[in-house]
């Protein structure tokens, strides 16, 4: 996946996200389904962010940046901030 593919995803991701805040907004909660789908749809933004970072850092080092991997989600949802 090159960047314009990972942005397409994230952006295709938020809206999703933004699609389920609405309904919480407008519901006053969310249901089992919708919660689940909600952190869900974070641990994969997580994922893209990190997989775009890393290709970024590769391109920058002069490396190549298809050789950046999607990291699994324990280790992307456990990074400090």
């Amino acid at each position: 996946m090159d960047d314009t593919q990972l942005l397409q995803q994230i952006k295709k991701l938020v809206e999703e996200e933004h699609v389920l805040l609405e309904q919480h907004i407008s519901a006053g909660d969310l249901d089992e389904n919708q919660h689940a789908r909600m952190k869900a749809l974070e641990v994969q933004l997580d994922q893209c962010w990190d997989l775009l970072r890393q290709r970024r850092a590769r391109r920058h080092a002069g490396l190549n940046p298809d050789d950046a991997q999607e990291r699994p989600a324990d280790i992307v949802e456990n990074y400090k901030q």
